[in-house]
């Protein structure tokens, strides 16, 4: 499943892009995450819990930050197990300055695999949608809010 969508940001490109790699702004952005921890400048470990329909599972995984061109934007990918099988997704970011602040593009992709695949199938991609919205929602609230 594919979803692709822009949000324009009333900051400037690098105070976006120091959001983008702050784990704790992404931790806040992530819906039911519930933990990151940084391991590396491009890595990262987090548990997030997530409802698809009747269907609640709880991930622990790696999040990677790939194809990284500085305050232009990069690649995050996460893949995680729970109980009810697998999950794995990314996106890629893009920054571009317009005259509002930024223009945020972001093209997002996810699998579910198991029995969580099998038991939500009519959910995931509506949830999906859902939660790609609201984390980007989220990021722009916050990435406007932070100090710089």
């Amino acid at each position: 499943m594919q979803l692709s969508d822009e949000v324009i940001i009333p900051v400037p490109r690098m105070k976006v892009w120091e959001a983008l790699n702050d784990p704790e702004v992404l931790r806040q952005c992530i819906p039911g995450c519930e933990e990151i921890t940084k391991l590396s400048d491009t890595e990262m470990e987090a548990t997030v819990t997530v409802k698809m329909g009747p269907v609640k599972a709880s991930f622990k995984g790696a999040v990677t930050l790939s194809d990284i061109d500085p305050s232009n934007g990069y690649r995050i990918s996460g893949h995680g197990k729970s109980m009810m099988g697998g999950a794995a997704g990314g996106a890629d970011v893009r920054l571009q300055d317009v005259p509002e602040g930024t223009k945020l593009v972001y093209h997002v992709d996810a699998h579910v695999t198991g029995k969580i695949a099998s038991l939500a199938q009519r959910f995931i991609e509506p949830t999906a949608r859902q939660l790609s919205a609201q984390f980007f929602e989220t990021f722009a609230t916050l990435a406007a809010k932070e100090p710089g």
